[in-house]
């Protein structure tokens, strides 16, 4: 059974950080691209970042370069996402997914696995 479970969201300040983990289960982790999206009340989903698990390939979003840093232990099955310098328009519930892609990762593209959610609220 494939499984995708995040952890480590949370209430923070402006300009506080926290690190979201995702732990994968149920598939050949390194053969997959592992993305980060999150979904704000009222609002489309957003990618965010993405990293091919074998290659380290990246990709990020306009909105948090510079902020927001991906890095993947493979020998966990886990991803993690980085938020630093966090602002109150990051508040969001954030997902991660999972497609089959040993090269490369990409944000547009539709990924087939989706864990639960964790709810992110960055307070004023």
């Amino acid at each position: 059974e494939v499984q995708l479970v995040e952890s480590g969201g949370g209430l923070v300040q402006i300009g506080g950080s926290l690190r979201l983990s995702c732990e994968a289960s149920g598939f050949p982790f390194d053969d997959y691209a592992i993305g980060w999206f999150r979904q704000a009340p009222g609002k489309e989903r957003e990618g965010v970042l993405c990293i091919s698990n074998s290659d380290n390939h990246r990709e990020y979003a306009d909105s948090v370069k510079g902020r927001f840093t991906i890095s993947s232990d493979n020998a966990k099955n886990t991803v993690y996402l980085q938020m630093n310098a966090l602002k109150p328009e990051d508040t969001a519930v954030y997902y991660c997914a999972a497609v089959y892609n040993p090269i490369l990762c990409a944000l547009h593209v539709a990924y087939g696995y989706w864990g639960q959610g964790t709810q992110v609220t960055v307070s004023s």
